[in-house]
């Protein structure tokens, strides 16, 4: 029997059995993925009815870039990307669920009250002290990921002794911090690449199933990463194929949430994956 979870926000529970798709919305002028035509708030609306069409259950929007050497970003050139979006598409789309990824909490209170759902914070707390108790406050479900560094640092020379040791006591312990700050609903991320070497990152997917020991849904963020790239010698733009082979192996590693560019096909690999785990032995 596959792990059921749920989290619940403003008064809504969204509970889930098969795994689900997130789809990646970035509201940053270097996004490869939505330079152009869809880099304005109808294109975002647009893009996001794409995804939802496709299948995605969560849009995630991003304000920041959190690509290796960026430096962290201000509240306030932040929110003018971000909360025009939110507004639009939770006007748009009144059903379906936005998460807004961000380390700031003034980015996160703000959101939170124009429309969106979740917080996904990629330093779990760490940038921004008034996070935890922000997110608390709010009562929103919060996505803590695994770090080591800022985005400015983490690829400088990322060093561990025991990588899945080292991300998944990180992990736990962040947790206790959330749960005692009175966040309940709470998902992690293991982080991949960020402050991660391609094998650290392969090492952490061949055990992500040791990550459900913390007894609260996985998220995988693979999509387009240089874990990807790298070994394929290839760019961001042609990596779909090599996502979606890895998105596979997430899934059969305990991965509970895909979070994707690419919806439609990470809905296809959930699809094959539950027929996979529906087979006779």
């Amino acid at each position: 029997m596959h792990q059921t979870y749920s989290i619940s926000s403003k008064g809504r529970t969204l509970a889930w059995h098969t795994p689900l798709v997130m789809g990646i919305l970035n509201a940053t002028p270097d996004s490869f993925y939505t330079k152009g035509s869809h880099n304005t708030v109808d294109g975002m609306v647009q893009l996001a009815g794409k995804m939802i069409a496709d299948g995605a259950t969560i849009l995630d929007i991003g304000g920041a870039s959190t690509r290796p050497g960026q430096p962290l970003m201000p509240p306030e050139d932040e929110l003018p990307r971000v909360l025009p979006i939110v507004r639009a598409i939770r006007n748009a789309y009144p059903d379906v669920w936005l998460s807004v990824d961000t380390y700031n909490s003034i980015v996160a209170h703000r959101t939170f009250e124009e429309g969106a759902d979740i917080i996904n914070d990629i330093s779990g707390g760490q940038f921004d002290k008034q996070m935890l108790p922000t997110v608390a406050t709010m009562k929103a479900p919060y996505i803590l990921m695994h770090i080591q560094g800022t985005p400015a640092t983490m690829q400088l020379n990322p060093q561990y002794e025991h990588v899945i040791a080292e991300v998944l006591q990180y992990l736990a312990d962040a947790l206790k911090r959330c749960r005692n700050e009175g966040i309940h609903d709470i998902i992690v991320d293991p982080g991949f690449g960020f402050g991660k070497t391609v094998p650290h990152n392969f090492e952490l997917l061949k055990n992500l199933n040791l990550f459900q020991t913390l007894g609260v849904p996985v998220l995988a963020g693979l999509s387009r990463k240089s874990m990807v790239c790298k070994p394929l010698h290839i760019s961001p733009a042609e990596a779909l194929n090599g996502t979606t082979a890895l998105n596979m192996v997430a899934l059969q590693n305990g991965a509970a949430i895909l979070r994707v560019h690419d919806v439609k096909e990470a809905k296809e690999t959930v699809t094959l994956y539950e027929h996979l785990r529906a087979s006779g032995n």
